[in-house]
This record gives C-alpha cells, structure tokens and sequence, in this order.
C-alpha cells in the first residue's frame, strides 16, 4: 500500500508543485509591485514639496524603496515565467 502511495506522490506532487511555484512567484511580484508604486508615490509627493526641509531626504528615500521594490517585482515575474517555460 505504502509503495503505490509513494508512486502516486511521485508522479503527482510535481505536477502540482510546478504550478504552485509559478503563482507564488507572480503574487509575490505583484505585492513588491504595489510597494513600488507606494514608494514612487510617496517620493514623488516628498520632492514636489518645496515648503519642507528634509522633503529631499525622504523623496529620495522613497525613490530608492519604490526602485529597489520595482526590481524586485520585476524580478519575480521574470522567475515565475522561466519557471512556466522549463
């Protein structure tokens, strides 16, 4: 019984893995691409402030966030369609 269970696992779980990995690349993607549209909102708010001092600092602040998690969206669809492919 434990043999035909394991031959089952065996051909099973990986067709099954195969899609699992690709959506969780891609919601992870869309959850970094929305935290750099957060980060590019925010910096652009921040750099066309010019009443507050340190609006510069925090703009830029936010522009390297919202890059930084563009990229890493970016990257993650990037994965998740190479894993599609293969």
């Amino acid at each position: 019984m434990f043999g035909t269970a394991k031959k089952f696992a065996g051909h099973v779980l990986p067709a099954i893995m195969k899609p699992l990995r690709v959506l969780w690349n891609e919601m992870i993607g869309f959850v970094f691409l929305v935290f750099g549209v957060i980060g590019a909102a925010n910096a652009y708010r921040n750099l066309s402030n010019p009443n507050d001092p340190d609006a510069f600092g925090k703009g830029m602040t936010g522009a390297l966030f919202g890059a930084i998690m563009l990229g890493f969206g970016l990257h993650s669809f990037l994965r998740a369609r190479r894993i599609k492919r293969s």
